[in-house]
């Protein structure tokens, strides 16, 4: 090997250390690397940036704007009440959650299928109060796990299929590989909970002392006639067992219920009284069905919920919510008070304001700035990320979704392409506002995938990558055909999770066809495995793109993924090369 590849080598292995260590912002390290080769002049700077155009990166930008659409419009509230309203714990909810995904991703490109579920799992773990540090990860995993089945779950068995056909052989079948990554999946989720439980253990909730603390506000929501929950209990409508949130009584038709016992049904006009903290009352709000008591609904798409403090000289001092009439003297509409951790035992439209007092108000988005200077109020802030949901596009921003994945899966278009003409219609049709659109994009996850694949190429092009796989292969020679297969597939394992599962397909493929040639037996075998052990990518958030979308919402570090990874892919491998030499006969 030239100096290139030695110091292609150094820098891949001077990334892996750093990201390992956690100092540093993951994408600076990476950057950093790439930068590195790129003065050095080992890359040139037309491959050092060719990531950035990479069609994965692409995608996933699109992806991440489709997935805001759906969380925007309230698309996925219904089925994540559905899927996890029952569950009760972390566990419960992670074997719903993972199941369900595996099975999804053994059928369609599994990034779209985290990007849908990814929500689900954020929006349970906030509105029951716990991390979604214990299911993020799993997710990941069961994707991963799903996509090895069929031909269809991942990119990198459509590579393989590719360099089969390029090579004048037959292309895989679409559940040729079923024999193999079925028992992998079957094997590999119960021990991804297993391994879930023990190390990913998710914060415990609040106490009881520390929650008092947090500022409970007094709110009234009416259940609107298009509400999905009519005629359903209290409890089976998701309303109990929310995190700092109290169901204080019922008005219906001039009758107050009170208290609020669990099986009570729930019907359109119904009034209902909470009292709880803000984060779960943002959470109400976003509900399809239930909306401001006193106030009409806002006017704006855009609307968003903010706080104000009543100051000792406003106007409003002594006046009900009512009397106020802030939908025309503020254009917005008062939500929930809140008044010295005092409950207030009266409908929010007749609360008599003090000063002091805080409001949670539905307001459009330049509130804050607009009102920051009046003599009204001491204090107002907008709270970031609570816009309404637009349910009345709900329909559209799934419809999108699903023919994104349609065209995807059936590879009509790319998914870059897919992903991007989804993205772009979403914003067009009123589901996601540009503004939104480009919150929505996570850049420092991008910039480490564009920049890592960067890095990939530097080990192709100074054949660093093809001589480190030579080397691996070479110690193979003499153990016979299985074990030609296991060294073949452990540098599958090792590659992928230096570059990416596509390029350590496409690296270790050739090598894959010498090596069963020198053993003289079936390459067929050699080139599933080198497909299989590059699309099971577990151990670094690196190596697959499912694992650095929840890398950062997750809350993970770079060691959380080798701890639970490495032996979760040592045990998928062990049962992938069992399964291969059963099922072709080595």
């Amino acid at each position: 090997m030239g100096w290139e590849a030695l110091l292609a080598i150094g820098v891949a292995v001077g990334v892996l250390v750093a990201l390992a260590t956690d100092r540093l912002p993951a994408e600076l390290v990476v950057l950093g690397g790439l930068v590195v080769l790129l003065v050095s002049g080992v890359l040139t700077p037309q491959a050092a940036f060719a990531g950035f155009a990479n069609p994965g990166v692409i995608a996933l930008a699109g992806l991440y704007v489709l997935t805001a659409a759906l969380r925007e419009t309230g698309a996925l509230d219904g089925p994540a009440h559905r899927l996890l309203s029952s569950a009760r714990a972390v566990p419960q909810a992670r074997r719903r959650i993972t199941v369900a995904t595996t099975a999804m991703s053994a059928f369609l490109n599994n990034t779209p299928v985290v990007a849908m579920f990814m929500p689900l799992a954020t929006t349970w773990a906030r509105r029951t109060g716990v991390s979604a540090y214990g299911l993020l990860m799993p997710l990941s995993y069961a994707a991963v796990l799903g996509g090895t089945c069929t031909l269809m779950g991942t990119s990198t068995h459509l590579v393989v299929h590719g360099l089969l056909l390029e090579h004048g052989m037959t292309g895989l079948g679409l559940f040729e590989l079923l024999p193999i990554g079925l028992p992998v999946a079957l094997i590999g989720l119960p021990l991804t909970w297993l391994l879930a439980s023990r190390l990913l253990r998710a914060p415990e909730r609040p106490r009881a002392d520390a929650r008092a603390a947090r500022r409970e506000y007094t709110t009234d929501l009416r259940v609107t006639a298009e509400a999905p929950f009519l005629a359903e209990s209290v409890e089976d409508a998701g309303l109990r067992h929310l995190e700092g949130l109290f169901l204080i009584q019922i008005e219906r038709a001039g009758t107050v219920i009170a208290p609020v016992g669990p099986a009570e049904p729930l019907h359109a006009g119904d009034r209902l009284t909470f009292a709880g903290v803000v984060d779960t009352i943002a959470d109400l709000q976003r509900r399809r069905g239930l909306v401001p008591a006193d106030a009409e609904e806002p006017a704006g798409a855009d609307w968003r919920l903010h706080e104000a403090v009543i100051s000792r000289g406003s106007r409003l001092v002594g006046r009900s919510i009512r009397e106020a009439n802030f939908r025309g003297a503020y254009n917005a509409a008062v939500v929930a008070v809140h008044r010295h951790g005092e409950r207030i035992e009266r409908k929010v439209g007749d609360i008599v304001l003090r000063a002091g007092d805080t409001l949670l108000l539905q307001a459009a988005a330049g509130f804050a700035r607009t009102f920051r200077d009046s003599t009204d109020f001491y204090l107002v802030s907008e709270l970031s990320g609570e816009a309404r949901p637009r349910h009345a596009r709900a329909p559209v921003a799934v419809a999108v979704m699903i023919g994104v994945v349609a065209l995807a899966a059936s590879r009509t278009l790319p998914l870059a392409s897919a992903a991007i003409a989804g993205a772009t219609l979403v914003v067009a049709t009123g589901c996601l506002s540009p503004g939104a659109a480009r919150r929505s994009l996570d850049l420092s996850v991008l910039v480490v995938i564009a920049a890592a694949l960067g890095l990939a190429r530097a080990l192709e092009q100074t054949g660093a990558a093809g001589a480190l796989a030579d080397t691996l292969t070479s110690l193979g020679a003499d153990l016979g055909p299985v074990g030609m297969l296991a060294i073949i597939y452990a540098c599958g394992m090792v590659l992928t999770e230096l570059i990416t599962n596509t390029a350590a397909a496409a690296l270790l493929f050739p090598i894959a066809l010498a090596a069963a040639e020198a053993a003289q037996v079936d390459p067929r075998p050699f080139a599933v495995a080198t497909s299989v052990a590059a699309s099971i990518s577990l151990a670094t958030p690196l190596g697959y793109q499912t694992n650095m979308m929840v890398y950062g919402p997750g809350g993970y570090r770079f060691v959380d993924f080798v701890r639970m990874g490495v032996p979760l892919q040592i045990v998928c491998g062990v049962i992938a090369v069992t399964a291969l030499t059963i099922v072709y006969g080595l």
